[in-house]
């Protein structure tokens, strides 16, 4: 390279410093902002799906009043709302509403011989007082799926006869029983109707007149039963999703959105972006999950999805069960009382009162209210220069001449990207940053310390003075490592990634390639050779069965260590446990491979790689620590102040396991040392 290049790229890279600087302190407000909106709202709702209730209800030898009394039972405890989906034939009849028929067995009630040409459904309305409400419900729903409907009655009990298979009208959709949400309503929960994209083609006006209805009983939120939200399907042609929101925004109703489905509900993104992001997160607890889940473990989940995940509204499920070791149904709705409110046999205070200990309150959930720094977009786009100066200075520890080059490039690129995908511009730039704020801090931290072991190699360092320089070295390669935390709150700061509507993408990255690149420079900088020289020595070393089993135990660890990554890392029982342990000694609970792990390891690495060259290994593997607390921001949907609890605490907690193993070492290191002398002076 010419030397008027490097001399340039010498310049630059200390005002690159300066630029990365300039970025964090432009970042800052932007991160208070992010405060101001994740601390908006701390209403949660507790809702129980009424249909579960009314299913373990028809198991019970008074269905209505076992119903009534398991209402009473959780409101008590602290569910504040019950989930009512669109009515089902099979619904009103759980609820008492109605009786239904098949053809034969309508027969029968009259007396004659069912004709083979009828294979209708037949309905009796059981209470005359609701018959006006529930028929012209049937009769519209039933219409609108193509059947036709008549009248008929049946022994003074008058009813209706559908046109359609008894086993597939029993399970077509209408209108969430409005009898059902006004008893709700009146014994003081809040509806949260669940609705479909099952009625097609969408009808605005029947929709509007079911959202004033549910506007009348003081509905605030809706959540979505099924695969899509309400008029997605119809979207192309009708603009359903369109209408649909235009529908809420008419009523003052928001969104609930679950988190965590295998497949995200089609049409929420834009339909939450038409809202203005008038939605809030839930999180809900299966029928199946219910059925076995131990109360500690579920109290524990209730708790930690709404402090550590912005989550505003619990959902909760019930199923009836046949016990076959009792020889009886049984259901988890005691279970769940115990839990909300308290057990004494388990010494649990509940989940209500954890809640409220955490500064939550049971109410109607309302979206977080979004602030805005002052000159926000002129801040984040001071902060995206200051992460293309990161990532370029990270790319010029490597390669040092083409600093200048990589800059330009990198620049015109970014500008190119954000013409194209302004969303795809700044997730990359994110994971950019993340990735180089690590890489950097802990090659920086490698060149120092051989500087340090190289000034030092005719009288090496005292332990002392090794522990001093460890703990300097830590805190210095820690801040420059957490400077990478500004720029992706800065680039990732709206709405949309507190919602997980979109997410920090590269993860798996992220975890990956700081410590492939640091190993790179563990092995192929330094040591008086150049790059190439370095990698034709490693290439021509002999490979011996204690490489191949070495290279198979690094593979083993690394694919175990990926499925410990992002938000469906796989996790033991044995390890839930031990959260648990971790989240009620300390309120919050850090990170078990930073504490247990990464920080021990990158402590200890640093303090034995002042005297020994082998123990760069230390540093390799402790990179894990650097990048995970990065990573731990990278979790938009945690609040940011939680975030910065937890890696300060798991780093103090790392030097405390670290300084056990130091002194461990130096113990050992001693009594080897005299066990030698003696052995040579015999």
């Amino acid at each position: 390279m010419p030397q008027w290049l490097n001399t340039w790229n010498a310049r630059l890279a200390k005002w690159l410093w300066w630029v990365v600087l300039l970025g964090i302190v432009a970042a800052l407000p932007v991160m208070y902002a992010r405060v101001q909106t994740e601390t908006s709202a701390n209403e949660v709702a507790i809702v129980m799906d009424y249909r579960d209730l009314l299913q373990v209800g028809n198991s019970q030898a008074n269905p209505q009043a076992f119903v009534q009394e398991q209402l009473k039972l959780l409101k008590e405890a602290g569910v504040n709302g019950m989930a009512v989906f669109e009515s089902t034939l099979e619904e009103l009849s759980w609820d008492g509403e109605v009786t239904v028929y098949n053809s034969t067995q309508a027969a029968l009630l009259e007396g004659r011989v069912p004709p083979p040409e009828d294979n209708g459904t037949y309905v009796v309305f059981n209470r005359p007082e609701h018959e006006q409400t529930l028929r012209p419900i049937i009769e519209w729903a039933f219409r609108h799926h193509g059947a036709e409907v008549t009248n008929w009655s049946v022994k003074d009990h008058s009813g209706l006869r559908l046109n359609m298979g008894y086993d597939d009208a029993y399970i077509h959709a209408m209108q969430p029983n409005p009898i059902a949400m006004g008893m709700l309503k009146d014994a003081g929960f809040q509806i949260v109707p669940r609705l479909s994209d099952r009625f097609d083609p969408f009808d605005a006006q029947e929709v509007d007149k079911w959202l004033q209805s549910f506007k009348e009983l003081g509905v605030t939120r809706v959540l979505f039963d099924g695969e899509a939200v309400t008029g997605y399907g119809k979207g192309i042609k009708f603009g359903g999703v369109q209408r649909f929101a235009s529908e809420l925004k008419k009523h003052g109703i928001g969104v609930a959105i679950f988190e965590n489905l295998k497949v995200p509900q089609k049409g929420m993104a834009r339909l939450a972006n038409l809202l203005k992001y008038n939605a809030i997160r839930a999180h809900s607890v299966g029928e199946a999950e219910m059925t076995v889940i131990k109360k500690p473990v579920l109290e524990d989940r209730l708790v930690l999805a709404v402090k550590d995940r912005n989550i505003r509204l619990l959902y909760l499920n019930a199923a009836a069960v046949k016990d076959s070791a009792k020889g009886q149904i049984s259901h988890p709705l005691e279970n769940i009382v115990d839990v909300l409110k308290g057990d004494e046999e388990s010494e649990s205070v509940g989940a209500v009162q954890q809640l409220k200990e955490f500064g939550f309150e049971l109410g109607v959930p309302k979206a977080f209210e979004v602030h805005k720094a002052p000159q926000e977009m002129i801040l984040r786009g001071i902060a995206a220069l200051g992460a293309i100066a990161l990532v370029a200075l990270t790319f010029g520890l490597f390669i040092p001449s083409l600093l200048l080059p990589v800059i330009v490039i990198g620049g015109i690129g970014g500008a190119g990207l954000y013409v194209l995908s302004s969303t795809l511009m700044v997730q990359a730039l994110a994971l950019f940053a993340a990735i180089a704020a690590p890489t950097a801090s802990v090659v920086l931290l490698i060149k120092r310390i051989r500087v340090l072991r190289e000034s030092a190699e005719d009288q090496p360092i005292s332990g002392y003075r090794r522990l001093g320089g460890a703990i300097l070295l830590l805190v210095r390669t820690t801040i420059l490592s957490l400077a990478g935390v500004p720029f992706i709150v800065a680039l990732l700061n709206h709405i949309s990634y507190s919602l997980v509507l979109q997410q920090f993408r590269g993860v798996s990255l992220l975890h990956l390639v700081p410590i492939g690149l640091v190993a790179l420079y563990v092995f192929l900088y330094g040591a008086g050779n150049s790059v190439l020289g370095n990698a034709r020595r490693i290439l021509s070393m002999p490979l011996t069965v204690l490489w191949i089993v070495g290279i198979g135990i690094l593979g083993a660890a690394g694919m175990y260590y990926l499925t410990r990554t992002g938000n469906a890392g796989q996790v033991s029982g044995l390890e839930l446990q031990f959260r648990s342990i971790l989240e009620n000694t300390f309120g919050v609970r850090p990170r078990t491979k930073e504490f247990l792990l990464g920080h021990p390891l990158f402590f200890v690495g640093i303090f034995l790689a002042l005297r020994y060259r082998w123990a760069m290994v230390f540093l390799i593997a402790g990179t894990i620590a650097q990048l995970s607390m990065v990573d731990t921001f990278a979790h938009i949907h945690t609040p940011l102040l939680l975030s910065l609890i937890r890696i300060f605490l798991g780093l103090g907690i790392g030097v405390i396991i670290g300084l056990v193993i130091i002194a461990a070492w130096q113990i050992c290191e001693k009594i080897w040392r005299r066990w030698k002398s003696s052995g040579q002076a015999a």
